[in-house]
């Protein structure tokens, strides 16, 4: 009778990965507490406190809060913020289609016009900032002299210096700036459609106007509302432009949230951090919102299928 050999072992199972998982998580998470996280949470904490130099932080509870309601400043700066954030977009990606559509028509100088219209998008808000406070001086700055030169002197005004046209001027900057960017967004979106889709609609005498309406659009719709997105976060923020240009002047026509919130932080003469920190969570909510709201509103109910 032969002595039968030990059972043999099981072999283990594959490693349990949790271990490699936080050992690359780890350094990302910290960084990411440091930075955003901690600073997010003392944030929430300032605004419910006095923050004033050598002085320890003072319970108030929502005194900020209920300051901010009569605050003029703080609104007049939530409408233009809420004014760009809205009209930028629309201008920036609906320019952005028609630019991308003559590039995907393949029009003469297509590769030479594509690197003009995205260089803006290369440049800092201070490059962009410095070199439109030259095009709109009044005196000698390009856009008037050409309105001079076209018989068309009354049209030329401080576009910078008025509070009538002084946020519209920083819009039409912003969109300069940005439709560059939108622009090969979607020419990529646009390239990479299924050419078995748009042949059929060719065969289908479908014209150019009808097949952007009914086939491109439809098919790049999640490209587009991300961008949306995307500009409109970016200028829930927008500062430097603004700073560099009018610092939220004249009269507070340009003044956008993120500008006053660092007056009230370190240009006036209160010195208290709880105040701006108010602001900064009221805003968050409120960009918080409108990205949700977005995405709610051109949320696509039907899968598209090609």
């Amino acid at each position: 009778m032969t002595n039968s050999s030990p059972p043999a072992k099981k072999e283990k199972d594959h490693a349990n990965p949790l271990g490699a998982i936080t050992t690359f998580l780890l350094p990302a998470l910290l960084i990411y507490a440091a930075f955003t996280a901690l600073p997010v949470l003392r944030t929430f904490y300032n605004s419910t406190h006095l923050i004033v130099p050598n002085r320890p932080a003072e319970w108030v509870g929502f005194t900020h809060y209920v300051e901010l309601w009569t605050d003029r400043i703080f609104w007049k700066a939530v409408w233009n913020t809420l004014t760009w954030a809205a009209v930028a977009p629309i201008l920036e990606v609906t320019i952005a289609i028609l630019l991308a559509l003559c590039l995907y028509a393949k029009v003469p100088f297509s590769r030479v016009l594509r690197v003009a219209w995205f260089t803006p998008v290369l440049m800092s808000y201070v490059v962009v900032g410095i070199l439109w406070m030259w095009i709109y001086n009044y005196e000698w700055g390009a856009l008037n002299t050409m309105l001079r030169g076209l018989g068309l002197e009354s049209w030329a005004q401080p576009w910078l210096g008025h509070p009538d046209t002084a946020l519209a001027s920083l819009i039409a900057v912003t969109t300069w700036m940005w439709t560059g960017f939108n622009m090969v967004v979607i020419l990529a979106a646009m390239s990479s459609l299924p050419s078995e889709v748009l042949e059929a609609a060719e065969l289908d005498n479908c014209g150019w106007f009808s097949k952007l309406w009914f086939v491109i659009l439809p098919l790049i719709r999640p490209t587009l509302l991300n961008l949306i997105v995307l500009s409109f976060i970016g200028k829930m923020k927008v500062f430097d432009l603004v700073w560099v240009t009018t610092q939220g002047n004249p009269l507070w026509a340009t003044e956008t949230v993120s500008t006053y919130v660092y007056k009230r932080a370190f240009q006036w003469s209160t010195f208290d951090l709880g105040y701006p920190s108010t602001i900064a969570v009221v805003w968050f909510f409120i960009v918080l919102s409108g990205v949700l709201g977005l995405t709610f509103l051109f949320r696509q109910k039907d899968k598209l299928e090609y």
